[in-house]
């Protein structure tokens, strides 16, 4: 397996004609077959309401301008004086009108039920004056400029023959129209983000500042027949508001700002930069005078020694004294630093002590393992309370007395759908025939590895240990103690290990990963005169740099397998936690641990095919690079038990594969090592793809695997079925009888689907094919964009779903298809395999200049200082961080490392 960081050589204007009108017709999805009948049908509630009324008339649609330039919320708010202004105009017309006010999307777009009397090509401009909410309405009125031109006229009738499966193109203008319009009253309420409404009522605070609001997710979604709207519970993180010296203290982990007695050193001084840059402020010492800024940096001095000039005489005073003569205030912390507000040039110092954080800011920063973990506490809900929370938002959000529905004609149902499902039945699932139980039926998507061999066990001969630690930290009794264990509980799995003592030794944890694992590597070749297959490496936390530069080692420069053990694992070591690393071990030296019989995976078996899984991961927001990494796995077996791998490194966030053609080559040729037959089949489960993405995304991919296919052999042509999965959606199902639930209180597993809320005329289905744990299980919802295969709804679903207890790390079937979670690992993988410091270069133009505005909050949180100094006064283009990865080792690249 090789990575390209070089820009990829396949590009979709470089495809032949031919090619491009293949890719170009691929874009009508096929339609749903006849409905399945596989499993025990039964019902189920789900969270999507049904809207009883649509509009009838045509709506207009107009483009709106604010000016100046202001976010959404005031927007909305200046846009409102606009809506009082037309009432009043019709209102005193010489026939009075009633004026039916259009809704508003806090952008620029406009939808009315009635003609505003602005013709095509037109346009109106309105000045109006704006008095901000508050205390700064002493600061007098603001103009602002709405211009409002109309777009055109949407016509319903449309929407309604799409809703009864008519073949057509979908009418996004319309779905778009009455999202608007079941999103105007909300806006006006709660605080939005995204198609996400808060509200801080109900509050809660977590570590370091931050807290949770909830709130709920609405969106609309098209059925058969009907439009729904898609209601879920919601949550995200607000910083706190408050005192700004009690949020430092937070984030510092201090417990008052009492524990803030002496002058921060300056590491604290940067943590609280990056946690408080680019917040709004507002001042408490000026009595009403409550004036807003926002945080640009954090002074290196404290306030009794941060000067600056006074305009009055120009000699240098210091924060703390110009606090106690301009407002006879003494500070109480004059040790700590002050804040940079506003712009950084002009030098507006503040005391921490006199600032407060303003109530509604949105914790847009990663959440650290903490807050992350107190964050999934609190979304752990149930079944039946996210289910009354849900039945309770349609009314919150107020959507039962809504003049705006009523003005535009439109009824939303209160109860939820209940829509038709199926329960599939589980696979029966094979280990080693010598087993005692060599077959089992899984009861509620789970079993265990009791009286089981794996199906094909291998043989470890040459193997060390490496402790990253010292021994009082780890006795040598005690990892003995565990390896005696691993072995004994491999051998009753079936994985035999040849040498039961292999040679251990310690290490420091921050030294030189790659000599201690060099070393490790030769001390097994030593002791057992035979190539080394396995070196277990015993950690002393889940901290991800050492794990990260341990794989590294392993998969880029040694080539051999490793296998991670926490030490708070080893030290109380079960039989259970055992066996599940014997699983890992198993499949990362190329053994096989569970398979389906022939019969149950007939579209696999009958004819050689392959199972392909894909993904693209981004870098994380705020990240100096632009560098995403594609993803592709592939089965090489009948039992789509055994995967290959193939990595990219391409540029510019693209959710397109950029060189999916020779990574398919690449796979395809291993397939044909392996099994001595080109795939004649072909199932493509296409993971990372958003809504606005999916056609470019299928027509350049599909054309792609076309191209790898008639490259190794012009009549090379395997038919191809392409699968979006899909895990970023808010459909929940409850069920109505207990005999229907888990012991969670979840669907069952293999509840399945196809109708009632899926697509009018598409072929796509929910799949929850997991075993729920906490909270409420979220389905997977497949939708098939091209099936040359042309599979029934039944096959489909049942291949999909048997796949899913083939996880080769668990004994539990998993809740995405495992070729997606494969090349979802992989990707997450490859992030461990750059070296080096990385280069700037500056992007190029093409990759967007939306690119460079995400890029602007780079360098780690540090903005322009984290660059080099040449780049740090550049405008317009963000210079980007480029790092080199390196090539996972031809010998583990047919095996699955990954795991």
């Amino acid at each position: 397996m090789s990575y390209s960081t070089q820009l990829p050589q396949f590009q979709q204007q470089k495809l032949s004609v031919q090619q491009q009108q293949h890719a170009a017709a691929l874009l009508r999805y096929p339609q749903r077959p006849p409905p399945g009948t596989a499993g025990r049908e039964i019902q189920v509630r789900a969270n999507f309401f049904p809207i009883l009324s649509l509009p009838t008339a045509t709506l207009h649609h107009y483009d709106v301008t604010i000016l100046p330039d202001v976010p959404p919320a005031k927007n909305r708010r200046v846009y409102q004086l606009w809506e009082d202004l037309m009432t009043k105009e019709f209102r005193e017309r010489d026939e009075p009108v009633h004026f039916v006010r259009p809704v508003y999307d806090g952008r620029r777009n406009v939808f009315a039920v009635i003609d505003l009397d602005v013709q095509v090509g037109q346009e109106l401009v309105y000045d109006l004056d704006y008095v901000e909410e508050g205390d700064e309405s002493m600061r007098g009125t603001k103009r602002f400029t709405l211009s409002i031109r109309k777009v055109g006229e949407i016509s319903m009738a449309r929407l309604a023959a799409f809703l009864e499966g008519q073949p057509m193109e979908t009418p996004h203008d319309a779905i778009m129209a009455l999202d608007v319009l079941l999103r105007h009253r909300p806006s006006l309420s709660y605080t939005t983000v995204g198609r996400c409404f808060y509200t801080p009522d109900s509050a809660t605070a977590i570590a370091n500042g931050a807290q949770l609001w909830q709130g709920f997710h609405q969106s609309i979604r098209p059925a058969n027949g009907r439009m729904l709207v898609n209601l879920d519970v919601s949550a995200t993180a607000f910083y706190q508001p408050g005192p700004v010296v009690e949020m430092v203290a937070k984030i510092l982990g201090r417990h008052g700002p009492g524990d803030l007695r002496v002058q921060l050193n300056d590491r604290d001084r940067q943590k609280i930069e990056k946690a408080l840059k680019g917040l709004k402020i507002v001042v408490n010492h000026r009595g009403q005078l409550r004036r807003k800024y926002r945080i640009s940096k954090v002074t290196a001095t404290p306030a009794s020694r941060t000067m600056f000039a006074l305009e009055e005489t120009g000699v240098d005073n210091s924060v703390a004294s110009y606090f106690l003569n301009k407002y006879n205030q003494s500070l109480y912390f004059p040790h700590l630093p002050c804040l940079v507000v506003g712009d950084p040039a002009r030098q507006v110092f503040l005391p921490l002590e006199v600032c407060d954080i303003m109530p509604g800011q949105r914790h847009v920063r990663k959440l650290n393992e903490r807050q992350t973990a107190e964050m999934i506490k609190f979304t752990c809900q149930p079944p039946h309370v996210r289910s009354n929370k849900i039945s309770a938002g349609i009314t919150l959000l107020q959507q039962r007395d809504n003049e705006y529905l009523r003005e535009f004609g439109v009824q939303i149902g209160h109860e939820m759908s209940i829509i038709n499902a199926r329960v599939l039945p589980a696979p029966a699932i094979s280990y080693h025939p010598a087993s005692k139980e060599p077959v089992i039926t899984p009861r509620e998507g789970a079993w265990n590895l009791r009286d089981k061999m794996v199906a094909q066990g291998v043989t470890i001969r040459s193997w060390s240990v490496v402790a990253f630690g010292q021994e009082h930290d780890y006795p040598i009794a005690a990892i003995q103690k565990f390896i005696t264990l691993l072995v004994q509980t491999c051998e009753e799995c079936g994985v035999f290990i040849a040498n039961r003592q292999p040679p251990i030794s310690y290490t420091n944890p921050h030294g030189n990963v790659e000599k201690t694992l060099i070393d490790a590597y030769m001390l097994a070749g030593q002791s057992f005169a035979e190539r080394p297959q396995l070196v277990v490496c015993i950690l002393p936390n889940t901290g991800v740099p050492l794990y990260a530069e341990i794989k590294r080692v392993s998969d880029t420069v040694i080539g051999v397998a490793t296998q991670c053990i926490q030490a708070k694992h080893m030290f109380a070591a079960k039989r259970q936690y055992c066996a599940n690393v014997c699983l890992k071990m198993n499949v990362k030296l190329g053994g096989m641990n569970s398979y389906l019989s022939n019969t149950q995976l007939p579209f696999v078996s009958e004819r050689p095919t392959i199972i392909i899984g894909a993904d693209v991961t981004h870098p994380a927001p705020g990240s100096p690079s632009n560098q995403s990494i594609a993803a592709l796995v592939g089965s090489m077996d009948a039992q789509c038990s055994r995967f290959a791998a193939a990595i990219r490194i391409q540029r510019g966030r693209s959710e397109i594969i950029a060189d999916l053609a020779s990574m398919t080559t690449e796979l395809l040729k291993n397939f044909y090592q392996t099994c001595g037959a080109k795939p004649e089949r072909i199932v493509f489960y296409r993971d990372g793809v958003s809504d606005g993405q999916i056609s470019n995304v299928l027509a350049a991919e599909s054309a792609a695997i076309a191209q790898a296919c008639t490259q190794l052999d012009p009549l090379y042509a395997p038919t191809l079925t392409f699968v979006l999965v899909q895990k970023r959606h808010h459909a929940r199902f409850f069920p109505i009888r207990k005999e229907d639930s888990d012991r969670s209180g979840n669907v069952l597993p293999g509840t399945c689907i196809s109708t009632g809320i899926t697509h009018p005329s598409e072929f796509d289905f929910y799949l929850c094919s997991h075993p729920g744990l906490q909270g409420t299980s979220k389905p997977t919802h497949y939708h098939v964009l091209m099936d040359q295969n042309r599979f029934t709804e039944d096959a489909i679903v049942e291949l999909t779903y048997r796949l899913c207890y083939l996880y080769c790390r668990a004994t539990r079937a998993v809740s995405v298809v495992p070729p997606a979670y494969y090349a979802h690992l992989v990707a997450a993988r490859a992030r461990f395999h750059a070296f080096g410091e990385g280069v700037w270069e500056m992007p190029d133009v093409e990759e967007g200049a939306a690119e460079a505005d995400k890029l602007l909050q780079s360098a780690a949180g540090e903005g322009r200082a984290g660059l080099p100094p040449q780049w740090r006064k550049a405008k317009e283009v963000t210079p980007v961080k480029i790092m080199t990865y390196a090539d996972v080792k031809p010998e583990l690249a047919k095996v699955m490392y990954f795991m």
